[in-house]
């Protein structure tokens, strides 16, 4: 696996069973012949490789075998997702991106000595920067600068420690450098953002791209619920902070946002691609389990077998919805009302259920609640093996056929697609 750089744009495709790579690339395939290619980043956490029972080199493998057998001529990547120092080793030799995930250091509080002395090193940053692409003037003092270097310290120096474990061992190998902030309590502002990036300089840390928490909320699998104006105006402010910061701290120019639990998030489409085509900045959307449902989706339009399958997957689910929902209650809002029995669901033919789950609002048939469950329900799937893999295979055109329409159309032409206009 040659390495290359990041490009400006690019998306992370989830596999979580490693049969849907080829279906996956073939929506890229159809957005480059639009003239816009933006680089595949597929992607698998260490907590989702211990659900479903595989390693990280499946992921490679998966890949390598679609980037050849189709003959993908641009960059790609694989991503070891949210990696921490005691779980990075297993993604070391068949990954090239790495997405370093700090949220649990963020609030241990430094020490004040090792606080005084960055808040010393760095006096600009102790005053109001006016930076241009922000809205507001950016107010910092010394205690602000302070309190934000208290709260994310800790975090900085984890994110370094990481980065050196990786790059003494991947040699002169490159790879990709992500560092994920986002799965904390609080947005971070953009003059939290700025410190944070002076802290990660400090550190040493080559960023290619950052993952803040975004004002919000950002469920699995279902669109944005929050204010639109004030994301719009976050994130036109966080570009603009990177753009600073690369240029006062030395970090690399093409640094980027990246958007955590971007799968579905159909009204920040518009926002993101509105912001990017105006400054020329790069994004890096991160998506994942809209793939396992579009699965579900293409098993259930099957019939027969593979809709017998859906339905007990969704009948499991419902019978143990506190064990699959708690590692996921930050991300999810689920209405046990809305969820209808299990006896109910199994009376429904296959283009019933599959308008369950098929994220389209419009469409009246749709239950955002049925599908927050099931995203969250893959390792129902993993305990059926085989004969859940069997019957993607048996059912692999159909199957296929959802997952490129989902990634293309609902997906990578809202957000990058030329005809649509920049007004889209």
């Amino acid at each position: 696996m040659p390495f290359s750089p990041l490009p400006r744009l690019s998306f992370g495709v989830g596999d979580r069973f490693a049969h849907q790579a080829e279906a996956q690339l073939a929506a890229f395939e159809r957005l480059a012949a639009e003239g816009v290619v933006v680089a595949p980043v597929w992607n698998k956490s260490n907590r989702e490789h211990g659900f479903v029972g595989s390693e990280p080199p499946s992921v490679l493998e998966a890949a390598a075998a679609a980037v050849a057998k189709r003959g993908w001529p641009h960059p790609w990547f694989v991503d070891a997702d949210h990696i921490r120092l005691e779980t990075v080793d297993r993604f070391l030799e068949s990954s090239d991106f790495f997405t370093i995930d700090v949220a649990d250091s963020i609030g241990k509080q430094a020490p004040a000595t090792e606080i005084a002395t960055f808040v010393a090193r760095h006096p600009e940053l102790t005053r109001t920067l006016h930076i241009a692409g922000v809205a507001d003037a950016l107010h910092l003092t010394a205690d602000i600068v302070a309190a934000i270097a208290g709260k994310y310290l800790l975090a900085a120096r984890e994110a370094g420690a990481i980065h050196r474990h990786i790059a003494a061992r991947k040699g002169e190998r490159g790879f990709v450098t992500e560092v994920s902030m986002d799965e904390t309590d609080s947005p971070q502002t953009p003059r939290e953002l700025l410190v944070i990036l002076c802290l990660l300089a400090d550190e040493r840390v080559p960023l290619d791209t950052i993952a803040p928490k975004f004002t919000g909320r950002f469920n699995k699998g279902v669109d944005y619920v929050g204010d639109l104006a004030a994301f719009e105006r976050e994130f036109n402010d966080d570009i603009a902070v990177l753009s600073h910061a690369a240029s006062a701290y030395g970090l690399p120019a093409g640094i980027k946002l990246s958007v955590h639990s971007g799968s579905d998030k159909f009204s920040l489409y518009p926002l993101i691609r509105r912001a990017i085509e105006r400054t020329g900045a790069g994004v890096h959307v991160k998506t994942a389990g809209t793939t396992w449902l579009e699965e579900l989706i293409g098993l259930s339009e099957a019939g027969g077998d593979g809709l017998a399958l859906a339905r007990e997957i969704y009948g499991y689910a419902l019978g143990h919805v506190d064990e699959l929902c708690a590692p996921y209650a930050a991300v999810i809002d689920i209405d046990r009302t809305q969820l209808p029995t299990a006896a109910e669901v199994a009376s429904w033919e296959g283009p019933r259920l599959a308008a369950a789950i098929r994220h389209l609002p419009a469409d009246s048939r749709f239950n955002p609640h049925i599908r927050q469950l099931l995203h969250v329900s893959f390792k129902v799937a993993a305990k059926a093996g085989r004969r859940y893999t069997d019957l993607l295979v048996a059912h692999r055109d159909i199957v296929g056929r959802q997952v490129t329409e989902n990634l293309y159309e609902r997906h990578l032409r809202p957000l990058f697609a030329p005809q649509l206009g920049s007004d889209a």
